[in-house]
C-alpha cells in the first residue's frame, strides 16, 4: 500500500507551482530548541500514566470503553 503524504491543501498548491516554475519559493523550516523537544516528550510520556493512576477502574474501563468506540467508528476509507 503506497504512503500517502499529510500535506494540506496550501502546502500542496505551493508544491504544484514550485514544480511549474522551475524555483523553490519555501523557505526552509526552522530547527526546534532539542531542549524544548525533550522537555515535551517527557511530559507527554508520564501524562497517561499519572491520568490512569488517579482513576478508579471503573473509570479506566469507561475511558478505555470510549476510545475503542472511537476508533471502530470511524468512517472507513477506500485508499488504493
Amino acid at each position: 500500500m503506497p504512503k500517502h503524504s499529510r500535506m494540506d491543501t496550501a502546502q500542496n498548491a505551493l508544491r504544484v507551482v514550485e514544480q511549474t516554475i522551475g524555483e523553490q519559493l519555501s523557505t526552509q523550516p526552522k530547527k526546534k530548541d532539542p531542549l524544548a523537544v525533550e522537555l515535551g516528550r517527557r511530559g507527554g510520556l508520564k501524562g497517561g500514566v499519572a491520568r490512569a493512576a488517579k482513576m478508579t477502574p471503573k473509570q479506566r474501563t469507561e475511558s478505555a470503553r470510549k476510545a475503542a468506540k472511537g476508533r471502530w467508528n470511524k468512517p472507513q476509507t477506500d485508499i488504493k
